[in-house]
């Protein structure tokens, strides 16, 4: 019989595209180095943008057939970041993408942000006890910036961390289990302002319609972050997944045109806050998610 590995991480996405951007070098890092690594994505990401003319057809408002194609394109960066389990929250398809926030789509009754959400951390659950995770990572309560499905995201992760080890609660989806650290994939404010005046520097605009370094919103304060796990060593494997969703990754768009240094640094250190659990580092920053447990 092959032993199970002893650490094991489960990141809840909202989207595809979403673990690899945030969380992509965490990821390829710790599989290469022998830990079970699963992905649950709560959506299929629907209402996204289409950057490939010969695909626009795919639109929500036209075919609406892009949560079918970011199916592959999620498998394509898997196989990048060399990831072997990856699930859907309640099956594909089930809940649906809810656009940005304010949007028409965030009315719709099947979407994500309109999920009921003992159901949805009962799906997440059943996931966590067959998984068994020491540690779990989604994003912090504003879902990064703020998309519902990622404030969803938030709230079903936080909720199924709870839930998971209590006998009494989901009895019908498996054997109790109580995760011990759960983290908030997050991006502080020194880094986005680097990558900023780098990106202005090489002609390019910041993402998000972002004009100037005090618009950034979506950042946290450096002083929050607890952990900063160094994959820089695993970058050119996310680089490689982030080539895998060309309908929603401009290859030669701001994420790929920053300098060696910048992008090593805003993509191959990737941040986090430890927001339940113990850290045993009682100065400076941890740089490994299982710290202290294995």
């Amino acid at each position: 019989m092959t032993a199970e590995p002893a650490r094991r991480l489960l990141l809840v996405h909202a989207h595809p595209d979403d673990e690899t951007i945030a969380t992509g070098a965490t990821m390829a890092k710790y599989a290469a180095e022998g830990a079970h690594v699963t992905l649950v994505t709560c959506t299929l990401g629907e209402e996204g943008e289409i950057l490939v003319p010969d695909l626009e057809h795919l639109a929500s408002n036209r075919d609406d057939g892009l949560g079918e194609h970011r199916i592959t394109e999620l498998d394509a960066a898997m196989r990048a970041l060399g990831v072997v389990d990856h699930r859907w929250l309640g099956g594909a398809g089930r809940w649906r993408d809810s656009g940005m926030m304010g949007e028409s789509t965030n009315d719709n009754p099947s979407c994500f942000w309109n999920a009921a959400l003992d159901e949805a951390i009962g799906e997440l659950v059943r996931v966590v006890r067959e998984v068994r995770p020491q540690v779990l990572i989604t994003y912090d309560d504003n879902g990064g910036y703020g998309h519902p499905d990622h404030i969803q995201a938030h709230r079903v992760a936080v909720g199924a961390f709870d839930a998971a080890g209590d006998p009494a609660r989901y009895p019908e989806h498996g054997a109790p289990w109580s995760p011990s650290k759960l983290y908030y994939a997050v991006v502080p404010n020194s880094l986005l302002q680097q990558a900023f005046v780098a990106l202005k520097e090489l002609g390019e605009d910041a993402p998000f319609g972002v004009t100037a370094p005090e618009d950034l919103t979506f950042g946290v304060n450096d002083d929050i972050v607890t952990t900063v796990v160094d994959a820089r060593a695993y970058l050119p494997k996310k680089m490689d997944a982030m080539r895998a969703y060309p309908t929603q990754i401009a290859v030669d768009g701001h994420f790929f045109a920053l300098s060696n240094d910048i992008a090593q640094g805003a993509f191959g250190l990737e941040h986090y806050v430890l927001a339940r659990g113990e850290s045993e580092v009682s100065e400076g920053r941890e740089s490994d998610l299982f710290a202290g447990l294995v």
